[in-house]
């Protein structure tokens, strides 16, 4: 089976077991599961849900549900939660250390890297990163929203070979098993499409953020980067180690056999896109099949709003994604030198410019 780094993804109902406190015996199984492969020579990263719940637990009175009390909630319980975890990994003396990320840790490449090489140094003095949303203080912009994806980024982070997302379902079925006596498990997974989200439909708990789409999407994420992911049900006895020996009841998603280089895998990651460029089917063509840059002579349309340097989308004329990247142009200038050969760009602007829009290496094909 080889050494590998990683990446166990705790939702909230599997740490509360369907309650709205955290359960510490599944917490203490978990532990010892991690330390298990701990001394098989493994590194393992969690990602783990449950400041709220935690903080709830702390509360004589009720709490309601807007945001400003989750992040109060948040605040409180973020401090319980590793002391919890702490406690428990020193049963086995395994050492432990907080991480809380929001995308902005992860938008901008120098922040980025910073992250990157914390995380690095922990694995390699043995120690277990635990790592949660800074949700007492993350606005939306800067939200994940979630610890699925932010489980996917974190693997990135961790250059990990293996996302593992537990959860209160098994897997992900051909129709949902709670009304459907006839569903029927997806065991492996090669590539995610539409018909695919279509089954991964909405959550399916009030304690979690994150449904199954949302899996869906962390898994999307991971493959790319050249990460398998299973989705299992976290209840399971000896869920992990059934997982690493390939016994675990669970839905796989292979991961991509070409990974992205470091760069391309941040973008795939991190940031957020804030506008959309519609190209047309030769640009298409010369992206996806050429390894050509994106040029201003295939832009048809610009949508949203973004300034030179940001994340942008690429879509078809059908509104089909093709791609994510750096933009070169604001959408002002971007709108200006749409269809624009090259070498008119300067004129057309009344300035010098660069010559394409998005350059291919900052360019990763969807």
């Amino acid at each position: 089976m080889g050494q590998q780094t990683i990446v166990i993804k705790l939702g909230t109902s599997v740490l509360t077991a369907g309650d709205i406190h955290l359960n510490k015996p599944r917490m203490v199984e978990l532990v010892r599961q991690c330390a298990t492969l701990k001394q098989q020579g493994h590194q393992i990263v969690l990602v783990s849900s449950g400041a709220v719940a935690a903080g709830r637990s702390q509360l004589a009175q009720p709490v309601g549900d807007s945001i400003s009390e989750k992040q109060m909630l948040a605040a409180i319980g973020q401090g319980q939660l590793i002391h919890l975890w702490q406690s428990l990994f020193a049963l086995y003396d395994i050492p432990v250390a907080q991480m809380l990320l929001t995308r902005a840790d992860v938008e901008h490449r120098e922040r980025y890297l910073t992250a990157r090489d914390t995380l690095t140094q922990l694995l390699k003095h043995q120690v277990i990163p635990i790592i949660n949303e800074n949700d007492a203080v993350a606005t939306s912009e800067i939200k994940v929203g979630d610890n699925d994806n932010l489980s996917a980024m974190v693997a990135i982070l961790a250059n990990a070979n293996k996302l593992v997302l537990l959860t209160d379902q098994v897997g992900l079925f051909t129709a949902d098993p709670r009304t459907n006596p006839q569903a029927e498990l997806i065991a492996q997974v090669h590539k995610i499409d539409d018909e695919l989200r279509a089954l991964a439909g909405d959550s399916g708990t009030s304690l979690g953020t994150g449904g199954m789409a949302t899996k869906l999407q962390a898994a999307d994420i991971a493959q790319r980067a050249g990460i398998e992911t299973v989705i299992a049900k976290g209840s399971e006895a000896d869920i992990v180690l059934k997982i690493m020996s390939k016994e675990a009841l669970s839905t796989t998603f292979m991961r991509f056999d070409a990974p992205l280089e470091g760069r391309k895998k941040w973008l795939l990651s991190a940031p957020k896109s804030t506008g959309t460029v519609i190209i047309d089917n030769g640009a298409c063509l010369a992206i996806a099949r050429q390894g050509a840059s994106l040029l201003a002579k295939g832009v048809v349309g610009v949508s949203g709003s973004f300034v030179r340097g940001d994340l942008i989308t690429v879509t078809d004329s059908q509104g089909q994604v093709i791609a994510k990247g750096l933009c070169g142009f604001s959408e002002r200038e971007l709108d200006t030198i749409k269809g624009c050969h090259s070498l008119d760009i300067a004129s057309a602007l009344g300035y010098k410019a660069s010559s394409v829009v998005i350059h291919r290496d900052d360019m990763v094909l969807l």
